[in-house]
């Protein structure tokens, strides 16, 4: 059976890499790529129901935070069928997203920032070094350079901060992405030569 699913899993890798160098290997590149896509999509089904099962169960037995996940559920649904019966463009789904989505995602980073430099702040207390200072004085310095008064920006501190984002952290993450990349790379090539066999078990 491992041997099956290791043959199965590199001729369809190799028809997808065909697919991209020899034209006549297009159209089965495209069927594969649609095949993955409709198994992403049952996959995340699954997860949805697995998650409404969860949280319906909780509701059910009376569990302590039992009222979060019957919100969780109503809201789920309400979005869900507000999201197929309207068009994106409609106005009641704008106000679902301007007033519900969008602040909630907003609020979610600005909690993300601050749990970072508390983070920052517990590092400094159990290992004070040149790179735990300088990666908490950045994450200060960039937080006051995108905060706005009434009068606009902080002077100098938010166009230095711009310039730090701008410059210094966007080669950063284009360093990340690169190395995600060749991560990624490397990863397919062992699956395609069955080094790796994640599909088999081992």
């Amino acid at each position: 059976m491992r041997v099956f699913t290791t043959v199965t899993a590199i001729a369809a890798g190799l028809l997808v890499l065909g697919g991209y160098f020899f034209p006549p290997l297009a159209g089965m590149q495209t069927l594969l790529l649609n095949w993955a896509i409709i198994l992403t999509g049952v996959a995340v089904l699954v997860g949805i129901f697995n998650l409404i099962s969860v949280h319906a169960d909780k509701v059910r037995r009376g569990e302590k935070g039992g009222i979060y996940s019957a919100l969780l559920v109503i809201s789920l649904f309400v979005t869900f069928l507000v999201g197929i019966f309207l068009r994106p463009e409609h106005s009641t789904m704008q106000i679902v997203m301007n007033g519900i989505i969008f602040p909630v995602e907003a609020s979610l980073m600005g909690i993300l920032t601050i749990t970072l430099l508390y983070a920052a702040i517990r590092l400094l207390r159990r290992r004070v070094d040149l790179m735990s200072i300088l990666f908490l004085l950045t994450a200060a310095f960039l937080l006051l350079g995108s905060a706005t008064l009434p009068t606009g920006d902080i002077p100098v501190i938010g166009t230095v901060a711009r310039w730090v984002s701008q410059v210094w952290v966007l080669g950063g993450v284009r360093g990340i992405l690169i190395g995600v990349a060749l991560g990624t790379l490397t990863t397919g090539l062992r699956v395609l030569f069955g080094a790796d066999r994640p599909y088999g078990g081992g």
